[in-house]
């Protein structure tokens, strides 16, 4: 989650490496020549044999990243961007929608043991992650600063919370812009490691860390809901999230990347963006991998 996310991906390559033939077939195309192929063909189309004949797509998160994902209030319902969005791509592919919480760091993970299908949880799409799985892009945003209410000390940049007590989600790219951030400083950060962003906030409630650094729209919404925080204006690492689809099913990546289309020409992506007020964070155009699909 937000930028999230820096998850185990020497995990997920030791996965890859165990799990040999398992997961469902890919067709091995690049994504250029996926976009080819798909010419002329719906979503519902380009859907793999083997994933049509279950009839369901079954989509991972992690929840506790609002506006992105998190639960309605006073149920165990999953909603925000990343599930509202796995069910307008399932309903585009012609499938049953599921989704289930899962902890980030075995996101990539269960996706290369065919636990699901596709991952939709505020993850960025990285050149590391993309040794282990293929990325179809959907949401821009970078991580920033957070304090509390009054900045009271007075942090305006990075190179401010060198010497100082921090508390970074783990598994996240945050926590790396932390600890790359760390190794500059003369005077080193006490960098603490939480489940997750709400987890981490409570931290400076309690005076226990001064600073956290969390993906900029959720960072927004927390400082809106709560009137307890600030959110500073840098951007670090600012770049794609992407839908995690395992690199061998580059079958489904297209068909993703096909509903992705569909919905950015009907209106349906930008719809489920203007919900939750993040409509700045929209991809133009169909993105694989950072670049353009076609």
């Amino acid at each position: 989650m937000t930028n999230r996310l820096f998850t185990a991906i020497v995990g997920a390559l030791v996965v890859t490496a165990l799990a040999g033939g398992c997961g469902r077939a890919s067709s091995g195309t690049t994504a250029g020549e996926g976009a080819a192929a798909a010419a002329g063909k719906t979503a519902k189309d380009l859907v793999p044999e083997a994933v049509r004949k279950t009839g369901e797509l079954r989509v991972a998160t992690s929840e506790g990243y609002p506006p992105m994902e998190m639960y309605k209030e006073g149920t165990q319902e999953l909603t925000g961007v990343d599930p509202d969005l796995g069910a307008a791509i399932a309903a585009k592919l012609g499938l049953k929608f599921t989704i289930t919480n899962a902890a980030f760091d075995g996101l990539i993970p269960g996706l290369q043991s065919g636990r699901w299908d596709i991952v939709l949880s505020s993850m960025s799409d990285t050149e590391e992650r993309r040794a282990a799985v293929d990325f179809v892009d959907y949401f821009n945003a970078g991580g920033a600063i957070m304090v509390k209410k009054g900045n009271p000390e007075g942090i305006r940049t990075l190179d401010d919370l060198c010497g100082k007590t921090v508390v970074l989600a783990k598994g996240t790219s945050n926590l790396a812009i932390g600890e790359r951030q760390n190794e500059k400083c003369t005077d080193k950060m006490k960098i603490m490691q939480s489940e997750d962003a709400p987890t981490g906030l409570l931290s400076l409630d309690s005076g226990r860390a001064v600073a956290t650094i969390v993906d900029s729209p959720v960072a927004v919404m927390y400082a809106n809901d709560t009137g307890k925080y600030d959110v500073l204006p840098e951007q670090y690492d600012a770049g794609p999230w992407g839908i995690a689809i395992d690199k061998r099913a580059t079958g489904l990546r297209d068909a993703v990347a096909k509903a992705m289309e569909e919905l950015q020409a009907d209106g349906g992506y930008r719809e489920v963006l203007d919900k939750y007020g993040v409509t700045a964070n929209a991809v133009q155009g169909v993105l694989v991998n950072t670049r353009p699909w076609k």
